[in-house]
């Protein structure tokens, strides 16, 4: 299928790796220009021909600047996908265990960064009537299966968008989110992510907790999402192909929230 993307133009966040690295990946696919924003740019990210911009969007001020960055180098943008997110390491413990630096540090990377980016765009979606897609996670429906904090940064991911959409729909700007479940990235499987700290927690090795946790999510599938599946949903809905869906939330997690 021939998703009119070829041509477009396309800011990432989060592209150094795992679904960021994917996405970029099946959007230069498609022929879309593509400004990959990563605290390290690898070798791999610069592969594709993206343009690279190494930057912290934790940091208030990285937005303004991966956005001018952006706009200089593409003439505008078409599709932003907001993929930056993370910190979930050291999170393992329960509610009483966090602190308000903890709470600030997952906030900060995994919304305020979003919030941040898209505003500091929407001038150039405006202009493009362009597309935003938010990366977002099961746990924003499902708070329990994750770190308190994280889940509900992803919750508040999933909130924005909605508001988003109903106010810029009318302008032309289209909103969605794809929530996945667990997806093969290094949150589950680094050795220093919140998957072996898990692991660690429950006293049981980390392969043992990756080969059970598909069944013990209550996923439908007897593997983790792949990243790659991920890009594809993001790369629909970013496309022209998708033009009559905004405000939406995509699960992608195998089938493991049982409710709509």
């Amino acid at each position: 299928m021939d998703l009119h993307l070829n041509g477009k133009t396309a800011l990432v966040t989060g592209a150094g790796r795992g679904i960021g690295l994917a996405v970029v990946r099946a959007l230069t696919a498609e022929g879309v220009r593509v400004v990959a924003a990563a605290r390290t740019v690898t070798p791999e990210l610069e592969a594709f021909g993206v343009v690279p911009v190494k930057v912290d969007l934790a940091d208030p001020a990285g937005a303004e600047y991966l956005v001018t960055e952006a706009v200089t180098a593409l003439g505008g943008i078409d599709v932003l996908v907001n993929n930056v997110g993370g910190g979930d390491g050291g999170l393992s413990g329960g509610f009483l265990d966090l602190t308000d630096a903890q709470w600030s540090q997952v906030m900060d990377l995994n919304f305020l960064a979003t919030v941040r980016v898209t505003r500091a765009a929407l001038p150039a979606l405006l202009a493009a009537r362009g597309t935003v897609v938010n990366v977002s996670s099961m746990g924003a429906r499902v708070p329990h299966g994750g770190p308190v904090a994280y889940t509900t940064a992803k919750a508040a991911v999933t909130a924005f968008g909605k508001a988003l959409a109903e106010e810029f729909g009318s302008r032309g700007v289209r909103v969605n989110t794809v929530s996945p479940g667990p997806v093969r990235t290094a949150m589950w499987e680094s050795p220093t992510g919140y998957g072996a700290e898990l692991a660690a927690t429950l006293g049981i090795p980390h392969a043992d907790l990756l080969a059970a946790l598909p069944t013990q999510m209550g996923m439908l599938i007897d593997r983790l999402v792949e990243p790659e599946e991920v890009a594809a949903l993001v790369t629909y809905l970013a496309s022209p192909r998708a033009a009559a869906t905004t405000g939406t939330d995509h699960l992608i997690d195998g089938g493991a929230v049982k409710t709509s």
